[in-house]
């Protein structure tokens, strides 16, 4: 395949594919609230860790959390539950990667798999002297890459009606496992 580069920066393009990070955990009992579901503090920062790990494998670069732009939990996880974590870069403006996180809980009693939550997260890439970096465009190849990458312009006018959007993103999700 012949490598094109970005206009913007002269950076190759790269692939959604190339950042994706996948992370499974079980929930034990000190990872529960009062409620016996999964705190969901340790959920955010499980979400942070995963998708710096998707920005570096973009950009090759350091990388700082700009923003979390929405964590929306849509069902509780239980200590029956293991918790897989995807993430993948979704868009990029010139210095800017924006990451997707997808959490899906598996009952490890019944099988049964669901989108728990989903997280949108938003990284600067940074020089070794702590300037911002250029990072490559970012290419969607799979059906749900794309559905995604589709709206992340237009994301910050979403932000009002997120939860809504979100719940409506998770409806369409793929919960079977990656490798199958």
């Amino acid at each position: 395949m012949e490598e094109h580069n970005d206009p913007q920066t002269n950076l190759p393009f790269k692939y959604s594919r190339e950042s994706r990070v996948f992370k499974t955990g079980r929930v034990f009992p000190n990872d529960v609230n009062n409620h016996k579901t999964l705190f969901g503090g340790k959920l955010m920062s499980t979400i942070d860790e995963v998708a710096s790990i998707s920005a570096m494998r973009h950009c090759r670069k350091n990388v700082v959390t700009a923003s979390t732009d929405s964590v929306d939990f849509l069902r509780p996880i239980r200590p029956s539950d293991s918790v897989c974590f995807e993430s993948f870069v979704t868009w990029t403006g010139r210095t800017s990667i924006e990451v997707f996180v997808k959490i899906i809980s598996e009952n490890l009693y019944t099988g049964e798999r669901a989108v728990a939550a989903t997280s949108f997260l938003t990284f600067v890439a940074i020089e070794e002297d702590g300037t911002p970096a250029p990072v490559p465009a970012i290419i969607p190849e799979t059906d749900e890459e794309k559905l995604i990458s589709e709206s992340a312009e237009e994301r910050s006018e979403l932000r009002k009606i997120r939860r809504a959007s979100s719940k409506k993103l998770a409806s369409q999700l793929s919960t079977t496992k990656y490798w199958e």
